[in-house]
């Protein structure tokens, strides 16, 4: 069959496409723009924003870091690197085992996905609100454990020191301990190089 002739006097649907198009600017034109003043005045982020990670510590001071190395095989960046170590009574860094000797987070690979986050056991690794990363050097964005690991609070000991007497592991996880032990000090970190003083090789 014959295509039927148009009406005349119909307009087609090509010329109301770009009218359409220059409709949407010409609305755009009038709105209030939108113009952020950073960094001036920053704007508050969302509770849960995916910013700059964080090592966290018990309330006595220990890391929660266990050095099981999850955190690197979750990652989908490649970007996270963890050598574990074994505690001992004389140098202990967490509750458990083992901990985190080294610890580096290279935020030039980095897409602050969370992944890392959830596949931590012991919920040692979360993610904070800093987002300003950005640096002119590829080196200064590899983040290492001291840089990584969070403050000293109230309460707290720096690492390594000893256990809560009379606590284990799982105590900590129970959330039984609350602060250090009264008269807790810190002990001589010699895998760091630190070398005990006169009184205490006396002692």
């Amino acid at each position: 069959m014959a295509e039927e002739p148009k009406e005349a006097g119909h307009t087609s649907p090509g010329f109301q496409n770009p009218v359409a198009g220059f409709g949407v600017t010409f609305k755009a034109m009038f709105k209030k723009r939108l113009t952020e003043q950073y960094p001036e005045q920053r704007k508050t982020t969302a509770p849960r924003f995916h910013g700059r990670h964080q090592l966290n510590r018990h309330p006595d001071g220990l890391e929660k870091c266990i050095g099981c190395e999850l955190c690197a095989w979750a990652c989908p960046a490649d970007a996270i690197y963890v050598e574990g170590a074994d505690n001992t009574d004389e140098e202990r860094y967490s509750p458990g085992e083992r901990y985190g000797r080294v610890y580096q987070i290279n935020y030039a690979r980095c897409i602050l996905c969370g992944l890392c986050i959830e596949a931590c056991p012991t919920r040692a690794l979360t993610m904070t609100n800093e987002f300003e990363l950005a640096d002119s050097s590829r080196a200064n964005l590899i983040y290492t454990k001291e840089q990584l690991l969070a403050g000293l609070e109230e309460g707290m000991v720096d690492t390594p020191h000893a256990i809560y007497p009379g606590t284990d592991e799982q105590a900590y996880y129970r959330g039984l301990v609350t602060e250090a032990a009264p008269g807790t000090e810190r002990q001589v970190a010699v895998s760091k190089g630190e070398e005990p003083s006169q009184e205490e090789v006396d002692a």
